[in-house]
């Protein structure tokens, strides 16, 4: 069902230098530019972009949003969790760890990018 993601941002040169950061902490590659300025980040499968808004309105975050990757391990979230905030982005919510809930226990790092979009990294712990 999953295609794609698409956040808004204000300032895409911010917004390159956080997502190049957590994604190659992750394994990933520098984004890619298409010929509208959208930033594009291919990584195991997934579709994810960062665009000013075609509105030429400004961008905002979603209330209540959050975007989830996966992690294969406690390790690659937190190395996710700390090249985004040496990016420009900031640790929210509890510090990165596991929690216990009714999914289990999963580990969580939390991150708000440049522009204010909610992300957390997340590892099922088995």
């Amino acid at each position: 069902m999953y295609s794609h993601n698409m956040v808004g941002s204000n300032d895409l040169a911010a917004s390159k230098a956080f997502y190049d950061a957590t994604f190659q902490a992750i394994g990933g590659k520098p984004g890619i530019q298409d010929e509208k300025g959208r930033l594009m980040y291919l990584h195991n499968g997934g579709i994810f972009m960062v665009t000013a808004p075609i509105d030429g309105e400004p961008a905002t975050v979603g209330n209540g949003c959050t975007i989830g990757f996966a992690m294969e391990n406690p390790e690659q979230a937190k190395a996710w969790h700390d090249a985004g905030v040496a990016a420009g982005g900031t640790s929210i919510e509890d510090p990165p760890g596991i929690r216990e809930g009714g999914f289990g226990q999963l580990y969580l790092a939390y991150l708000r990018d440049p522009s204010g979009n909610k992300l957390c990294a997340l590892h099922r712990v088995v």
